[in-house]
């Protein structure tokens, strides 16, 4: 699939984007399921499985867009005047559904919430809901979170309780912190008592990169560190650097080239919510973490991010032409080279919140550093056409076969 280059993420899950034969079938394949069980007293529910890039959101974003198209305009059709709502939980990815809703005469910017306000709605009697889908289902708060209103023990179970049809699309390797912990052990458990179907997408649509490297990256967030393969992708650019600052204006570099390229970390710096500003220095690599974008553009599009470092809480869900990579202290290779993961180090204080359903030590430690390598996974596969690679532990950028960029 060839990518066009793009400065608005609008243009990456836009409805009006074209559908491969595959991609076409699952629409209907989906729609031909909500058919079925939307006058049910339900709830039925789709799952689609798909790691990162494999196209998730713009199937989404076609079917919720034929959903209130079949809603608003055909009377004859089962889901005439039915009440459609499309969920995620991220502000910054909902910037980006409530800008395309803008622009398509059947979709408003109010047929797009999040998980949490939805709940509290339905709970007031303000609106019901016939279908609902959901995008980035991984992030559904599992465990109740106080501090964001939701006094449910889990989202999807509140959600479940008040729907016909459920879609959703998950990805366990995106999951994030403790309070949206997920696998798809867990998701089954819950919704094996309720009609569903599911199907898992393979192939990968974001990346122009080789399968090769796609699996060097799974194996690298689960702890297996390879050599870097041979092959990359003809159309793909891989760098690893020895010098952040080097990377930094490589980026800024493919930036003025062809937009929508951008520095991102993982955590391990210096991090607090609190209004002012924290940096992230590594040698002459001197620039603030992203803060909270109050704006209503997304964080990659607003100009003066270039001289700023992402994170998963901006970057999750996106398509970047090149992504500029700190791999930051929280990750190191041992003598045998083996990754390893330190807890002690991680600085996102909001990823490791408290369960009581986890009880046993190692399992817990065990979660938490595979949420740090999900970050990872994450950032690693944000870029369209390529990554570039900082790693502050000098051994793992040696063992990745650093060159002076």
């Amino acid at each position: 699939m060839s990518h066009l280059v793009s400065n608005a993420a609008t243009d990456k899950i836009s409805p009006t984007l074209p559908l491969t034969t595959d991609q076409k079938r699952l629409v209907d394949q989906i729609l031909a399921f909500t058919t079925a069980h939307v006058n049910e007293t339900g709830p039925a529910v789709f799952t689609v499985y798909g790691d990162a890039g494999t196209g998730k959101s713009v199937i989404l974003a076609h079917l919720f867009n034929q959903l209130q198209t079949a809603s608003r305009t055909r009377p004859d059709s089962p889901l005439a005047k039915t009440t459609n709502y499309f969920l995620v939980n991220h502000p910054e990815i909902l910037k980006v559904y409530r800008e395309i809703a803008g622009k398509e005469p059947h979709l408003l910017k109010k047929d797009f919430q999040r998980p949490t306000s939805l709940i509290n709605q339905l709970a007031k009697g303000i609106t019901t809901a016939d279908v609902l889908v959901i995008d980035e289902a991984h992030l559904l708060l599992s465990q109740p979170d106080h501090y964001n209103n939701f006094y449910g023990e889990n989202q999807l179970s509140s959600l479940l309780a008040a729907a016909k049809v459920i879609i959703l699309v998950f990805d366990e390797t995106q999951v994030l912190r403790m309070k949206s912990f997920w696998t798809e052990k867990r998701l089954e458990h819950l919704l094996a008592h309720y009609p569903h179907q599911h199907v898992r997408l393979t192939h990968q649509f974001r990346m122009q990169a080789s399968d090769e490297l796609v699996a060097w990256i799974n194996d690298f967030t689960h702890s297996q560190v390879r050599p870097l393969p041979q092959s990359v992708g003809a159309q793909y650019d891989l760098r690893i650097f020895n010098d952040a600052e080097q990377m930094r204006r490589a980026i800024v570099t493919k930036n003025n080239q062809v937009g929508l390229s951008r520095v991102v970390s993982t955590s391990g710096y210096p991090s607090t919510l609190d209004g002012g500003k924290h940096y992230i220095t590594e040698g002459h690599f001197h620039l603030p973490w992203d803060q909270y974008n109050y704006t209503s553009t997304p964080w990659a599009e607003l100009p003066q991010t270039i001289d700023e470092v992402g994170s998963i809480y901006t970057c999750q869900g996106f398509d970047l032409n090149y992504v500029g990579l700190i791999l930051g202290p929280p990750l190191t290779l041992s003598p045998q080279n083996q990754l390893e993961v330190h807890l002690d180090r991680y600085t996102d204080v909001e990823a490791f919140k408290r369960r009581a359903d986890i009880t046993d030590a190692q399992e817990l430690t065990a979660i938490k550093k595979q949420l740090i390598l999900n970050s990872v996974n994450v950032l690693m596969k944000r870029g369209v056409k390529g990554l570039y690679i900082y790693a502050h532990d000098a051994h793992l950028r040696q063992y990745l076969g650093a060159k002076a960029h």
